[in-house]
């Protein structure tokens, strides 16, 4: 038995003395790669419009679009993820506007590559709900329940052209079975195999959502509980790991980000793969109100739940806050 000379003998708190020692000894280290700015482009606005529950954040035109891929990676943020919002008389109920070759979103990334070329990883959100009049991530059947097979027919097509419109990297988001090997099928049958897949491996059904559909000007009627997950659930975000690495994950992704922290260690722990974590609107929108009442400091509780979500094993984190954080690291 160790004999102290004094009690208590051991003091963890002389390394956390003063900053310079805090940030010696810390475990966890954010740095501007890790982070990836989610961004919306609407067609049809000749002025950026404001995103009411998501104060900062805001719908772009081309020209600021282009500006904020600019500053992003200007910033040292690794990377893009572009959301399309087309005008209302676009959308219909098989969400062709996500297929033209000229919709917002393919038109949006063109722009983006042309702007930055490689300095940022350019993705794209592969889903249907943007481009839906029923606002569904897929087309329904007679009696309107969502069509997976039908679905896979679309996100394979969807994947071909915003391959052809320049993303590096797909994100097929709506949780269709088997998306993930239809999306790698269709990108390497036009020989586009150094195209990435990002999975949302693990898209719970969630009540955070609710200020991107405002971002996204989502038509939605309903719910999506049929196919996202049910938030009680653990060990099916393990089998849907297993099954999108088996058919040609690149990398993964669990959304929302903070609820759920616990399934975000699991999957760092099982997999060699890259795993980013989404932290989405209603994450973002609480910090955002609760400081402007004054309840909480701001830049603080940011930087703490970013680190939360690296801490828990993420690789990559998809933020709204990016290039604000990329800037102040």
């Amino acid at each position: 038995m160790t004999v102290y000379g004094s009690f208590p003998g051991a003091r963890p708190r002389r390394l956390r003395v003063n900053p310079v020692v805090r940030r010696m000894v810390a475990e966890t280290r954010l740095h501007p790669a890790d982070l990836i700015l989610p961004a919306f482009v609407r067609e049809g606005i000749g002025a950026p419009v404001p995103i009411s529950a998501m104060p900062g954040v805001q719908q772009h035109t081309l020209d600021t679009l282009r500006a904020a891929a600019v500053e992003a990676a200007g910033a040292g943020v690794s990377g893009i993820m572009l959301f399309g919002v087309p005008e209302e008389s676009a959308k219909d109920a098989a969400g062709t506007a996500g297929t033209d070759p000229d919709g917002i979103l393919q038109v949006a990334l063109r722009a983006v590559r042309a702007e930055v070329g490689d300095e940022l990883v350019v993705m794209s959100d592969l889903c249907l709900d943007e481009f839906t009049d029923h606002g569904h991530c897929g087309v329904l059947d007679a009696e309107g329940r969502v069509d997976n097979d039908a679905t896979l027919e679309r996100y394979a097509e969807m994947a071909q052209v915003q391959a052809d419109a320049g993303a590096h990297v797909v994100g097929p988001s709506g949780m269709m079975d088997g998306q993930i090997g239809v999306v790698r099928d269709a990108l390497d049958t036009i020989g586009r195999e150094d195209v990435s897949i990002l999975a949302y491996t693990a898209k719970y059904s969630s009540a955070f959502y609710g200020p991107f559909r405002e971002a996204v000007g989502s038509s939605l009627k309903g719910d999506r509980k049929t196919y996202q997950q049910d938030p009680a659930n653990v060990r099916e975000s393990l089998r849907e790991l297993a099954l999108d690495l088996e058919e040609g994950a690149d990398m993964v992704m669990v959304k929302p980000a903070l609820p759920y922290l616990d399934v975000l260690a699991r999957i760092a722990a099982e997999t060699d793969v890259p795993v980013a974590a989404y932290q989405i609107s209603g994450e973002y929108a609480m910090v955002e109100a609760a400081a402007e009442k004054g309840w909480i400091d701001r830049d603080a509780a940011i930087l703490e739940t970013l680190t939360g979500i690296k801490r828990a094993g993420a690789n990559m984190i998809l933020t709204y806050w990016a290039t604000e954080v990329a800037q102040t690291l």
